[in-house]
């Protein structure tokens, strides 16, 4: 039995209607509800990024994922990990030359071999932290992780108690906002997605986070970056102001550190600080 045009026109109408409608609720849920680390914590370690004083420092970490990544193979377009390490030095206009001295690095037999290590800790009021590392000396790094730390009113925990509070997740920061474009990555697999200050962050299963990475980009959208990172499970509300600033010392003194690659927390950072 065939569908009379019209029938079929008004159907296909209250379709998009209705897909139009569910995108913006989804849309407007997924933005409030941010995970914990999408936020003025995100923000500053971005910001590290473009500051001229911080750049070298920046350099250097993602230094050290692309020489850890090519330990897979050299070509990115048969090592995904080395893929993502190299889009994010060139998002953060990382020079071509730094780029293939940390791919040599991989090849040298003479350079220090980089050991990946994560650490543990509690922050002011009691948030949880993750400090992934790349080192070549854990008997420097961890005192340095340690004292950063204690300095700055943390302390660091044993290996297993904090980690559980979070979720490996892959996060990917798409150079795009609107609906069309959120359509486009949850068809593209992706688990969760939030707009945040003109661009999407999208989260995916640990597993799936090449092949979401690969089919946004199919859709036409920019992938500016791609990791592996960990997520809170439960955000920590942090409200009060002075707790707060003491925690982004804490933040920022660990992000500092030559040897830290990145620096997770459970956090949801609301009070107003700078």
């Amino acid at each position: 039995m065939e569908t009379h045009p019209i029938v079929f026109a008004v159907v296909q109408y209250y379709h998009l209607v209705i897909s139009d409608i569910l995108v913006a609720i989804y849309l407007a849920i997924s933005t409030e509800k941010q995970m914990a680390g999408h936020n003025k914590w995100s923000k500053i370690k971005r910001d590290k990024g473009v500051n001229d004083a911080k750049r070298g420092a920046v350099f250097t970490k993602i230094g050290n994922q692309i020489a850890i990544a090519a330990r897979g193979g050299i070509d990115p377009n048969m090592n995904s990990a080395l893929a993502m390490a190299i889009e994010k030095a060139r998002s953060a206009n990382m020079p071509n030359a730094n780029i293939q001295r940390a791919l040599d690095r991989a090849s040298d037999k003479n350079a220090a071999v980089l050991e990946e290590i994560t650490y543990e800790g509690y922050g002011p009021g009691g948030v949880g932290i993750i400090i992934e590392v790349a080192t070549d000396n854990r008997n420097r790094t961890y005192p340095e992780v340690r004292t950063a730390l204690m300095k700055n009113g943390g302390t660091i925990a044993d290996a297993g108690s904090v980690v559980f509070q979070f979720t490996r997740k892959g996060v990917i920061r798409v150079a795009a906002s609107g609906e069309d474009a959120l359509l486009a990555i949850l068809d593209a697999g992706a688990e969760d997605a939030a707009e945040e200050e003109g661009e999407i962050i999208v989260y995916t299963e640990q597993k799936d986070l090449a092949a979401v990475r690969t089919a946004i980009q199919a859709a036409g959208l920019e992938v500016k970056e791609a990791e592996l990172q960990y997520i809170g499970n439960m955000p920590v509300e942090v409200a009060d102001v002075e707790t707060a600033t003491k925690l982004m010392k804490v933040l920022d003194a660990l992000d500092d550190l030559d040897d830290v690659v990145n620096v997770a927390t459970n956090a949801d950072i609301t009070a107003e600080v700078e």
